[in-house]
């Protein structure tokens, strides 16, 4: 098992917040996370600059647009040398291996992951925009699809993890935000699990910011995390 679970979010609108973040943290013992509001704000540079302070990069950019569209969107995703991007599953079969088949040529492709139900959506907001069946349930709809269509894994809540590992094996890859230390508050999210149980519930990689992120010493939580992860997988 990789060693290096936690991905920690840089969620921050510019990248000299970014990376004076990353500076305070070991890329050798946590890989981050580049979403929307930096990508816009900063564009492909802070990846730069994050791979060459050694960070491994996760592009949580969700793609989700017409077969032709993502596929572009992926190539130009691996072209940047990411660890990691993400597509929206339920943008259906066809666009999940047009993705596929544009990062498959790279020498080094990044892991290619499918978002199923977003950590912050209850069933009761699943049921408000036309899903009649719980997270639970569209989760593994979506996560059996994509294993079917070739992608790594897929992006959940540690609720679904265990289910996902029982049901398409070990090697199939859970991706798992909505992870909060003890007493932590919830924040915008719904479904969420402390590390070490996520862990315990078969999460491979947790993805983690404001808990390490607004932190008086994001180095000494990421510890303390790495610690309880240990904890979680030593009594599985």
């Amino acid at each position: 098992m990789d060693s290096k679970r936690v991905i920690v979010a840089l969620d921050f609108p510019d990248a000299g917040a970014a990376l004076a973040m990353a500076a305070r943290l070991d890329p050798a013992h946590c890989r981050v996370k580049v979403g929307k509001e930096l990508f816009v704000a900063a564009g492909p540079a802070v990846v730069k600059g994050l791979h060459d302070r050694g960070f491994e990069v996760f592009l949580d950019l969700k793609f989700h647009d017409i077969p032709n569209t993502v596929a572009g969107a992926c190539r130009a995703a691996a072209n940047l040398g990411v660890w990691m991007v993400n597509i929206h599953a339920s943008g259906g079969a066809a666009m999940m291996r047009a993705a596929r088949e544009a990062v498959a040529p790279f020498a080094r492709p990044p892991l290619l992951i499918g978002v199923t139900v977003l950590t912050s959506l209850s069933d009761a907001e699943l049921a408000e925009i036309g899903f009649a069946r719980s997270a639970a349930e569209v989760v593994d709809r979506l996560a059996r699809l994509a294993s079917a269509n070739g992608l790594d894994g897929v992006v959940c809540s540690a609720e679904e993890a265990a289910m996902l590992r029982a049901s398409l094996g070990e090697r199939f890859v859970t991706v798992t935000p909505g992870i909060r230390l003890p007493g932590d508050a919830k924040g915008d999210q719904t479904r969420v699990m402390t590390p070490e149980d996520a862990v315990r519930h078969g999460a491979h990689y947790l993805v983690i910011g404001r808990p390490i992120t607004q932190s008086a010493d994001p180095a000494a939580t990421l510890q303390a995390i790495a610690r309880s992860i240990a904890g979680g997988k030593a009594s599985k």
